[in-house]
C-alpha cells in the first residue's frame, strides 16, 4: 500500500527527520513480515494454517488478536478477523486491526522529534500531530467512493487520526461477521478519532454493519464520522472540538 509522510518544523529536512522516516518504514516492514496474509511465511499465515501456535508468535500477535476480539464484541459481531477464503474455508485475517495499529505504532518515531509536526498516511489512513506554535491544522480530504477523483469533505486536524473503510480501491473485501456476506447500503465510512488504531477499527466495523453504520457510530465516544451511503447521500456525525471539523468541499 502507498505510504507517505509530510513533516514541518525543526526536523522537516535534516538527518534526524530522515532517520525517523527510515525507522517508520522499518516498523511497517516488520509488521508486514509478521501479519501479512499475502506472505505464506508470515506468523499470521502460519498460525492460520495451524503450523504454529500463538505462543510461538511475537507478542504483538496476541495484542492484535485481543483488539480484534474486543472489536467483535463492541460491534455486535459485525467486525471479524475470520474471513471466507477463495476455497470456501475460513481464513484468519487481522488486517482490519493491523493497518491502523501498525501505522500508529510506527508514528511513535515521528512523535519523538521535537518541535516537528507530522502527517503519516498509509493506504488512505492517517495519523498527524501539530505541536509547533502558530501552525495550522492538517487539511485531510475525504474522497467520494463513487468518484475517487472528487473530494467530498475536508477535515482540519491538528492532532488525531482519520481512517476510511470501503471498497472503492480494493473491491468487495469486507464482510459482515454476523452473516458472512458483503454489507449493503453503505459505500464508505470515515472516522476521526484520537487513536488511529480505533479510528480504523471503528470505520471497518461501521462499514460492516451496513445500513446502521451511522447509528452504531453514535454509540462510540470521542468519534466523529462521515458516512457515504450507496445512493450517494452523506451523513456526518458530531465532531469533537479537539479532533477537527468537517468542512464541505467546494
Amino acid at each position: 500500500m502507498p505510504v507517505s509522510l509530510a513533516l514541518r518544523g525543526r526536523h522537516a529536512d535534516d538527518d534526524r527527520g530522515r532517520e525517523a522516516w527510515a525507522a517508520v518504514m522499518a516498523s511497517l516492514r516488520e509488521a508486514d513480515r509478521v501479519f501479512s496474509t499475502y506472505r505464506p511465511d508470515s506468523f499470521v499465515s502460519r498460525l492460520g494454517r495451524g503450523e504454529i501456535d500463538l505462543a510461538s508468535c511475537p507478542v504483538e500477535v496476541t495484542e492484535v488478536l485481543a483488539l480484534g476480539r474486543r472489536a467483535r464484541h463492541e460491534s455486535g459481531d459485525a467486525f471479524t478477523l475470520e474471513l471466507p477464503g477463495p476455497d470456501g474455508t475460513v481464513v484468519l485475517d487481522p488486517s482490519g486491526v493491523v493497518k491502523g495499529w501498525a501505522v500508529e505504532r510506527a508514528s511513535q518515531h515521528l512523535a519523538a522529534l521535537p518541535d516537528t509536526d507530522f502527517a503519516l498516511s498509509a493506504g488512505g489512513d492517517l495519523v498527524c500531530r501539530t505541536t509547533t506554535e502558530g501552525a495550522g491544522p492538517w487539511q485531510i480530504g475525504i474522497e467520494d467512493p463513487h468518484d475517487p477523483s472528487r473530494v467530498l469533505a475536508v477535515v482540519p486536524v491538528h492532532t488525531g487520526a482519520v481512517a476510511t473503510s470501503g471498497t472503492a480501491h480494493r473491491g468487495a473485501h469486507l464482510v459482515d461477521g454476523r452473516t458472512g456476506l458483503a454489507p449493503v447500503g453503505v459505500a464508505s465510512v470515515t472516522v476521526i478519532a484520537s487513536s488511529l488504531t480505533w479510528a480504523d477499527i471503528d470505520a471497518t466495523a461501521a462499514y460492516a454493519r451496513g445500513r446502521d453504520a451511522a447509528d452504531w457510530l453514535r454509540t462510540r465516544p470521542g468519534r466523529s464520522a462521515l458516512v457515504v451511503w450507496a445512493d450517494g447521500t452523506t451523513e456526518s456525525l458530531a465532531v469533537p472540538r479537539r479532533a477537527g471539523t468537517l468542512a464541505a468541499s467546494r
